[in-house]
């Protein structure tokens, strides 16, 4: 076993004080221009800006652009003529796997039984989804919905379909202006977060990980979840299919959060001390009452409305503290 970096340690209380202390307002329009030079370089390093992202956030009007840096969608090497140029193939590209997906969809549906139960399970959830604002007015288009998770569960043979990918598309088709960016920035943020949200895939992975995190910086907690409350972690995975995405107050809240994950700061999969964190805050009354797993289950559900400054914050400070443990391999892997 190795005692971490105190150098990250330090970075990651900085971090979190200064999410605490909001001591500067988002990155704006006008600052996020004044990262690049006459030619559309990067004059910052990718990594302060990642850094700058983590303690402050993005404002709405940079967000899109600075995500398509975040998952790989534009590289941060590139230049804006580089940009325009990778925009467009992104777009053809995604025209073709549209035209793709037209030739093949009879085929699809008459002999792919998979196809068609998917194709049954999109199209319920959608309907199911509410998609006005406080004001009555329409936020998303749901027959391109339907279209992005189609195609993304033809063309992701790794990521097929799971219940919560709709609402998860729904984010992206906000705050992206054309289909082909929704599509793409979906993809790479599954990639850019090691696929941590899909259920075959890192769902297990972070909720074993979240065990023993527990384990190791909370003992007389992870023994009453290992007894009375036996299940009770295991049953957490909504938190990691939806990317925490019902914990949160607002929209605004889930976009902070993903943005931050992206980022890789301080760490990677700061999910599992996301939810660790979350954990926490239930973890006096869990104690107090003895609660069983079903009890504790419920009163994880109950954690809704929550700041996405203060969890990131909270999730930061576990890192600080993680790293002056002495930290078996598993856990050094998976968060470095």
């Amino acid at each position: 076993m190795t005692t971490l970096s105190p150098e990250n340690s330090l970075s990651a209380r900085q971090s979190a004080s200064f999410i605490l202390a909001k001591r500067k307002p988002p990155i704006d329009k006008t600052e996020w221009s004044s990262f690049f030079d006459e030619n559309g370089y990067l004059a910052k390093s990718g990594d302060f800006i990642c850094v700058n992202i983590l303690e402050r956030g993005l404002d709405p009007g940079v967000r899109t652009e600075a995500w398509k840096f975040l998952t790989g969608y534009y590289s941060w090497q590139s230049s804006q003529d580089e940009r325009l140029t990778m925009d467009s193939t992104r777009r053809k590209n995604y025209e073709a796997l549209c035209q793709m997906y037209e030739k093949i969809q009879p085929l699809l549906e008459n002999l792919h039984r998979n196809f068609a139960e998917t194709q049954y399970n999109i199209a319920c959830d959608i309907q199911k989804l509410y998609d006005k604002d406080p004001l009555g007015n329409v936020l998303v288009d749901k027959k391109r919905l339907e279209k992005t998770l189609l195609l993304s569960y033809v063309c992701n043979t790794q990521a097929e379909y799971q219940q919560g990918f709709h609402e998860m598309v729904m984010l992206f088709q906000l705050i992206a202006e054309h289909d082909h960016e929704t599509f793409w920035l979906f993809q790479f943020f599954l990639q850019k977060t090691e696929n941590s949200c899909v259920i075959t895939i890192g769902v297990g992975k972070n909720l074993d990980m979240l065990s023993r995190l527990i384990a190791l910086l909370d003992p007389t907690f992870s023994e009453h979840l290992q007894g009375k409350g036996v299940g009770a972690v295991q049953a957490l995975f909504p938190w990691f299919c939806l990317c925490f995405q019902h914990a949160f107050k607002s929209f605004d809240d889930v976009w902070r959060l993903w943005e931050v994950l992206l980022t890789g700061k301080p760490c990677r999969n700061l999910q599992v001390l996301v939810a660790y964190s979350m954990l926490q805050m239930v973890r006096e009354q869990v104690l107090l009452e003895g609660m069983s797993g079903d009890a504790i289950l419920l009163a994880c559900n109950n954690l809704i409305d929550l700041d996405a400054d203060e969890l990131i914050s909270a999730a930061c400070m576990v890192y600080a503290e993680l790293i002056q443990k002495d930290v078996p391999q598993p856990l050094k892997d998976f968060f470095l």
